[in-house]
């Protein structure tokens, strides 16, 4: 395999463009592992204080999560959630945020957000790490992302991810804060907020199988689960697409029954989790590495879809919301599809 360097001279801003893109996936790809090592080291070589200490603090993460589902007032820290690092981040693709419609501070809603990609970068930029555009297309609504409930449970990435804005995917967790109050006088929005956005990448770890440049394919048809909790909260449902996502990570070819898909399919199962074989870019050459690709990404929101509150959703209405999120996706696609995708018209968005 040939190895397209990259030049040697490339302005400092570049350079530290893409330091703050590897800063991204070494975090999201090491942050896990690392706080497990630690914390295991912790209880099997540290002294007696240190595992008291690790034991209590483990006991803290079990009861705050099932009790107040690792809740955090308002937006966290608003250093880590905008600063030069993640500025850096946004440029190196560049991503942007697109607003189609308002949003009303007064309500909750739910983000069916699409495509999962590799690792969602679009929507963690916008609604996670940098959310400086966010607040100001959206002012007073606080933009959180669900992720799996397992992470809220593992020591050091629990807080990472709370105060980065992310929030447990649990049925518990996102009737928590899609219930919350909206009445700017009430304790929680106390921070001048008044609005909680959920987002919601409804294809998951199964999407994730199918992310290839090119290749718009997105799980949703039999994923009504969403639907269901947007009823009863009484939230709108917000579509929103990515384009881009899958463009600036590839993967070894995984075609459905092929042996690969099997394994990645079984441990999906097991642990949630979909092991891929990520294909990218390196620091100094593009041919391979674990680096995203300098691809275009814009996050089209889309406009509010009014749901009828109820604690018992009927089927059929479900269908129906369901169904108008599918229209709206695929409405929303072949609009923007020619403006933000390279050789648009020959790309079509595929349902499963």
């Amino acid at each position: 395999m040939k190895i397209e360097w990259a030049p040697v001279h490339v302005p400092p801003k570049r350079r530290f463009q893409t330091l703050a893109a590897g800063l991204y996936v070494l975090i999201f790809m090491a942050l896990p592992f690392v706080s497990i090592t630690i914390t295991a080291l912790l209880l099997y070589y540290g002294n007696l204080i240190w595992r008291l200490l690790t034991l209590a603090y483990l006991t803290y993460i079990y009861f705050d999560h099932t009790r107040n589902f690792s809740d955090i007032n308002g937006n966290g820290f608003k250093i880590l959630r905008s600063n030069c690092i993640w500025r850096h981040f946004r440029d190196y693709f560049p991503i942007e945020l697109i607003k189609t419609a308002d949003l009303s501070p007064d309500r909750n809603y739910v983000l069916a957000s699409f495509p999962h990609g590799i690792i969602g970068t679009g929507i963690s930029c916008n609604m996670s790490s940098d959310i400086r555009k966010w607040l100001e297309l959206f002012p007073g609504i606080r933009p959180k992302i669900g992720t799996l409930d397992m992470h809220f449970y593992t020591p050091i990435l629990r807080e990472v991810l709370r105060y980065w804005g992310l929030v447990s995917v649990s049925k518990e967790s996102l009737m928590h804060y899609l219930s919350a109050s909206n009445h700017p006088k009430h304790a929680d929005n106390l921070d001048g907020f008044t609005s909680n956005a959920v987002a919601i990448l409804v294809g998951g770890a199964q999407e994730a199988l199918d992310s290839h440049p090119g290749r718009y394919i997105i799980t949703l048809k039999r994923r009504k689960g969403f639907v269901k909790l947007a009823i009863r909260t009484g939230s709108p449902i917000v579509p929103t697409f990515s384009f881009g996502e899958v463009e600036i990570f590839d993967q070894v070819n995984n075609p459905p029954n092929s042996w690969l898909r099997r394994f990645q399919t079984l441990t999906k199962r097991l642990t949630g989790i979909s092991p891929l074989i990520v294909l990218g870019r390196g620091f100094f050459q593009y041919t391979y590495g674990l680096l995203p690709r300098r691809k275009h990404i814009v996050q089209v929101v889309g406009t509010p879809i009014e749901v009828e509150k109820s604690d018992a959703p009927d089927p059929e209405y479900v269908d129906k919301i369901h169904q108008q999120v599918i229209d709206q996706l695929t409405e929303m696609f072949e609009k923007y599809k020619t403006k933000y995708i390279e050789n648009g018209k020959k790309v079509n968005l595929v349902i499963t």
